[in-house]
């Protein structure tokens, strides 16, 4: 079939079209205008292109740079109708065009998959083979813990939360260490939510939210693709990735409300609703992170509803005590195009967990509380200075449900180059 020509032009459409056109059409073909150099113009004209049924077109002329091709796949890529986009030749750049294409693919497709094809533990293995597919040979070794292992060896988060499912859960260790020297210092941990299924448990979700909970593993999934997006740009410090996944099922064996948790740094929680879960996992991995000693951390989870409320699907939300490395973060952000918020973490958000029969308790203990806070104040007791190098990403950019006019409904990959540029900055 044959594709059809988009150009790109600075000038305005034609006053056929209409005064503020970004779209107009000729016997070539389209022309995209953008005046401001904008690349959600970019964006939205693909978008606009692929939702009239277009589904094979060739990006031609001069102007169509790197970050204008990316914006153009943005909009125009769709899980249904995928059709297919002949990009120019970038030159120099054309490599970097090319690995994120392959890591944000990665990202959404795994986001994408239904649980009955992603458990926990192939969620693990298939984060493992991408990285190792993007790293040299020998620069990546793993560990994945499952089942009745998670309990023997500690790991009472994890076990608790995915004990209920037939499926059993995984945490998986990843180690990049480009210098291939056991004794190099740990530079970041990454630790990222993997719940490849949440019904809620006990406390369960009605249907309609329910019915995009494969995609509770999208903080995993972001974080594994960041890794192997950073590896491809150069990344030449060591790096350790934690994936903590599970099932979150009902059943004779599933946790229930008043469960009390002992994890392995002291802290007793007593689980006051079955379905925020996510952080009851994430706390393991976090422990096991804090004991690296890196530079900093990083966890990202699709953790709270209270975060999307806030900011919609529109940004990722930022919580840390940290400063200068929010700061850092937000500095990646803008060089990398990509939409990210901060909420507030303060210490008084710690006190706003308590319970009667537990250290602390898995959802917030005053009557109107602030979710997104204190969802990262539970994470806090897992992290041994939490005031300090530490970030929590609620990941509520990670997936549509429908579309908009800059995306297509299905995950999005928001965040990727964001991480990498960060694990590359510091």
């Amino acid at each position: 079939m044959t594709a059809m020509n988009i150009t790109l032009s600075q000038q305005a459409a034609p006053e056929i079209w209409g005064e503020k056109a970004i779209l107009s059409a000729n016997d070539l073909g389209f022309t995209v205008h953008n005046l401001q150099h904008n690349l959600l113009t970019v964006q939205k004209a693909a978008r606009k292109i692929k939702n009239q049924g277009i589904l094979n077109v060739k990006l031609v002329g001069n102007n169509w740079g790197l970050e204008e091709c990316w914006a153009f796949h943005q909009g125009f890529h769709s899980v249904k109708n995928k059709g297919s986009v002949q990009y120019p030749d970038l030159g120099e750049q054309q490599s970097e065009f090319d690995n994120r294409l392959k890591c944000a693919t990665f990202i959404r497709e795994l986001i994408n998959a239904p649980s009955d094809t992603l458990t926990p533990v192939k969620l693990a293995q298939q984060a493992v083979e991408f990285i190792q597919h993007i790293a040299k040979p020998n620069t990546v070794s793993y560990d994945i813990i499952q089942g009745e292992n998670l309990q023997s060896q500690g790991y009472h988060g994890i076990w608790t939360v995915g004990k209920g499912s037939s499926n059993p859960a995984a945490l998986l260790t990843l180690d990049f260490n480009p210098q291939c020297d056991e004794n190099a210092p740990v530079f970041a941990c990454l630790v990222g939510k993997g719940i490849t299924f949440d019904t809620g448990g006990y406390s369960l979700k009605p249907s309609d939210g329910m019915s995009t909970m494969r995609t509770d593993m999208g903080g995993a999934a972001l974080l594994s693709g960041a890794l192997a997006f950073a590896i491809a740009r150069g990344l030449n410090k060591r790096v350790k990735l934690y994936l903590c996944c599970a099932e979150n099922m009902v059943s004779h064996n599933s946790f229930k409300l008043g469960d009390i948790i002992t994890y392995r740094n002291g802290v007793t929680v007593e689980v006051l609703n079955t379905d925020a879960e996510g952080r009851l996992v994430l706390a393991d991995g976090l422990i096991d992170a804090t004991k690296q000693k890196p530079e900093f951390i990083i966890d990202a989870a699709t953790l709270t509803g209270a975060a999307k409320v806030a900011v919609g699907n529109d940004y990722h939300t930022v919580l840390s005590m940290d400063n200068s490395l929010t700061e850092t973060l937000f500095n990646a952000a803008k060089k990398e195009n990509e939409p990210f918020w901060r909420l507030p973490f303060e210490e008084l958000h710690r006190d706003q967990i308590s319970s009667s029969f537990a250290d602390i308790a898995n959802i917030g203990s005053v009557p109107v509380g602030a979710g997104a806070s204190t969802a990262t104040a539970f994470l806090s007791y897992f992290v041994e200075n939490y005031q300090q190098n530490w970030l929590h990403i609620d990941a509520s950019a990670t997936f549509r449900k429908t579309g908009n006019d800059l995306w297509a409904a299905g995950a999005t990959g928001l965040g990727m180059k964001t991480i990498a540029n960060l694990l590359l900055s510091k």
